[in-house]
């Protein structure tokens, strides 16, 4: 079975409750690819809002989740308050989570067995830093962050791997074409190696990183690229081409 392409927008600290209408009911009007898997993240404050007025066959997806179920954890979200509230996906391990709240391999990896255990999605960021690629420890640093995961959760249907190079997150820079593949299949044969062949052949692993309407056909042309997690041009029109990036 051919792998669905997947698109999620992560809107990261942006919007307000105008402009999150505004975005949701672009998509709603929009002609998006239906072969294409479309999930969004707005800021958990606006979650509910953007369920409620989105479309169905559009999925929400939280920016973070917790691995308690409940109790005294100021500010923090549970999987069950996740579901409870139809929202069926979460981003957990973004670079800016593990960098400027310091967040380690293994309680990305706890969080992640917490939601794949509670039912919801999870796309699981990974990505090297500059000085990393220019040391040659991308794979190492990519397959370590995924081999956290791993010691946890041993069934990877619901889990969308996103390779995002820090380097390439909002600064414009993009990894080309055949960088982004050769990580992609390192990821791939890491699952194989490491998860088994069903994941290998199964586990979507998309890029993210500056992507934008002008590079996304050549990008989703790749044989590994199974789509893409996209940050700013999310929040702009531009998001409906990224999401028609395979369609002829």
């Amino acid at each position: 079975m051919p792998r669905q392409f997947f698109v999620g927008g992560n809107f990261k600290m942006n919007g307000n409750i105008e402009t999150i209408k505004s975005i949701v009911a672009h998509l709603n009007d929009a002609k998006a690819d239906p072969n294409t898997e479309v999930v969004i993240a707005p800021p958990s404050l606006y979650l509910l809002l953007t369920r409620e007025h989105l479309r169905s066959g559009i999925e929400v997806a939280a920016q973070n989740v917790f691995d308690r179920p409940n109790g005294a954890f100021t500010g923090e979200i549970s999987v069950a308050q996740l579901k409870d509230s139809n929202i069926t996906w979460t981003l957990l391990g973004h670079s800016e989570r593990r960098v400027v709240l310091q967040e380690s391999d293994a309680f990305v990896a706890k969080k992640t067995a917490a939601a794949i255990d509670g039912g919801i999605g999870v796309i699981l960021c990974c990505g090297e830093t500059l000085e990393q690629r220019e040391a040659d420890k991308t794979i190492e640093i990519v397959t370590s962050q995924l081999a956290a995961v791993a010691k946890e959760v041993k069934d990877w249907s619901k889990i969308v791997v996103a390779y995002e190079p820090i380097w390439a997150i909002g600064t414009g820079k993009v990894a080309t074409a055949a960088q982004a593949q050769e990580v992609h299949a390192a990821i791939r044969k890491w699952l194989g190696e490491s998860v088994g062949s069903e994941a290998q052949e199964a586990t979507r692993v998309i890029y993210g990183g500056s992507v934008s309407e002008k590079n996304c056909k050549e990008l989703a042309g790749e044989k590994d690229i199974d789509g893409f997690l996209v940050g700013g041009a999310s929040l702009k029109p531009a998001f409906v081409d990224i999401i028609n990036a395979r369609s002829s």
